[in-house]
């Protein structure tokens, strides 16, 4: 084997060794940690969502879940959540076919269709400081379900949280 040719071999090894987890591997054969280091903490998630009984067309609200810490952008009661609140989803690979309202920068919905995660990702910038940059989360911008009657949340429909700017 020539020289040429085991730095060619030594460079398609390193490059694979190289690629981050989630280029290398499926949603289903990542560890916990990986799948939970995927969110970006957005929190668009916690919004309460409305759908089109006729058009199944769903419609984001600046209402959030209470449990909601809005300026963190993290749930105060991750572990219990399902327990506080039966109708918060658990993301597994398993449920992502039936999640189309999570929102077009999520990196769990982005990765599912075979998509890239974004170059403000926390994954891929390091830090949080990108996202907060690029207007990502939900800070400043939600109010929690506790202010707002159950009546009144077609009045709060947004149109920011869907989109991949």
């Amino acid at each position: 084997m020539s020289a040429y040719s085991l730095v060619i071999e030594e460079t398609i090894i390193s490059s694979q060794k190289a690629r981050p987890f989630w280029e290398s591997k499926s949603l289903a054969e990542m560890s916990s940690k990986e799948w939970e280091s995927l969110c970006d903490g957005c929190a668009k998630c916690c919004l309460h969502k409305l759908e089109d009984e006729d058009s199944g067309e769903i419609f984001y609200t600046r209402v959030v879940c209470s449990y909601l810490d809005q300026e963190k952008c993290n749930c105060t009661v991750y572990n219990k959540r399902q327990q506080l609140v039966p109708d918060c989803v658990i993301l597994t690979p398993e449920n992502l076919d039936d999640l189309s309202w999570m929102p077009g920068t999520c990196a769990y919905r982005l990765l599912h269709e075979g998509k890239s995660l974004p170059v403000w990702h926390p994954l891929i910038s390091g830090s949080r400081n990108a996202m907060i940059a690029a207007d990502i989360t939900v800070t400043g911008k939600v109010v929690s379900e506790e202010f707002i009657h159950e009546d009144g949340l077609e009045e709060h429909i947004i149109d920011w949280a869907n989109g991949q700017d």
